[in-house]
């Protein structure tokens, strides 16, 4: 093990550490663990320190940096795809807009084409259409339609599968078909009428799977649109969009934050949807669940996934008795504090657990994840929610 010793605040190198080692850790740690500059850097490692230097600093703030130059960006975004790993660059293309405020030069079609796309990526540029000039808008869809179908092959298919297999157990058949019966489900219900000279089962009744071509279920996808909400919009896009493209399921797409906007007729193409959200804002969960109730005709039917972390800056208590009155009426409702791989989300914990008191879940879902949790919910099964 490498101990990094700490003189006066800063750290330096034990003097056994490797050649190889060393560099390494001047890279990590900056110019500050090689004062004297005694550390040589090979020709790949000096050009990865000047990378580094140009993003990071001692004091966190902006130096001559990457300045206001786009030529100047689109090298430096060049170079660290060449030096680091594509999970690397990611992190460090967000420091970069966070650090240095890149955001104006994402604007710039030349350093568009350059930035490895990303769901982060997608949420900056949905952030930014208010202000995109024409000339970046074609080139923005491009790279947002590239994520999306990386994502749509990803994701599409596991969901698909769960969403129809659910739907064939969940809705039963009392008269079915020869190829509609379910007989593990017909065998235990007739179990009573097993005859032990034949050795076999008599079923007095058959249990069918339901019949597909009708819309079986309604799912609404309450999404919250505010700033910190980014990524999850994206991924609830992508699913909506899935779960649009299945006959059995009517699918309606909500996004809010103080204003609703119904999204639904966007579904057959995410990347109108996605340029449809208008990130930021306020935010208003009873004006959103209000809308959300008038849409809904068959309670007991539909599954209401509200995608929100839950800070309220409506009428709260009419928020509570909003849920609690859909929860009555038979809706499945579910809040996902995130729909997103970004860790533990930030939440309001005591709107939360008033949720829960109702019986309704609330819990962070990743990407992977969700399509589990839709076919739970459609099957009618408890969904239990992590500890908050």
């Amino acid at each position: 093990m490498i101990v990094i010793n700490v003189v006066f605040g800063f750290p330096f190198l034990p003097p056994a550490v490797s050649s190889t080692s060393a560099a390494r850790w001047k890279l990590v740690l900056g110019s500050s663990a090689d004062a004297a500059n005694e550390i040589a850097l090979s020709p790949d490692y000096g050009r990865m320190d000047e990378v580094l230097t140009q993003l990071y600093d001692n004091n966190g703030e902006r130096k001559a940096g990457l300045g206001g130059s786009a030529p100047k960006v689109s090298r430096w975004l060049g170079d660290i795809r060449t030096y680091f790993p594509s999970s690397v660059v990611a992190v460090m293309q967000q420091d970069a807009m966070d650090r240095l405020g890149l955001h104006q030069l994402l604007l710039e079609p030349e350093v568009l084409r350059t930035v490895q796309a990303d769901v982060h990526l997608v949420g900056t540029l949905m952030s930014l259409s208010r202000v995109m000039p024409q000339k970046v808008k074609h080139t923005a869809r491009e790279v947002v339609l590239k994520v999306v179908r990386e994502l749509e092959q990803k994701l599409a298919n596991p969901l698909r599968q769960a969403v129809q297999g659910a739907l064939s157990r969940a809705v039963r058949n009392p008269r079915p078909r020869y190829h509609e019966i379910n007989w593990g489900a017909t065998i235990r219900a007739n179990l009573k009428h097993y005859q032990p000279e034949y050795k076999t089962v008599v079923p007095e009744k058959l249990i069918g799977y339901g019949r597909r071509g009708q819309a079986l279920k309604e799912i609404v996808l309450c999404v919250d649109q505010s700033g910190s909400m980014a990524s999850s919009v994206v991924y609830a896009g992508v699913f909506g969009a899935v779960l649009a493209s299945i006959k059995a399921v009517k699918t309606h797409m909500v996004v809010f934050d103080t204003a609703v906007v119904n999204l639904s007729e966007d579904l057959q193409d995410p990347v109108d949807l996605l340029f449809g959200v208008q990130l930021g804002g306020g935010t208003d969960i009873n004006l959103a669940l209000t809308y959300c109730q008038q849409l809904i005709t068959r309670p007991t039917d539909t599954i209401l996934v509200l995608i929100s972390d839950l800070y309220e800056g409506g009428n709260e208590r009419e928020m509570i008795k909003r849920a609690a009155a859909l929860k009555a009426a038979g809706v499945t409702v579910v809040a996902l504090l995130a729909l997103a791989d970004d860790g533990a989300p930030s939440f309001d914990r005591r709107v939360a657990e008033q949720f829960a008191a109702l019986g309704i879940p609330s819990f962070a879902c990743t990407p992977a994840q969700f399509p589990q949790l839709m076919a739970a919910a459609i099957q009618g099964q408890e969904l239990k929610a992590a500890p908050l």
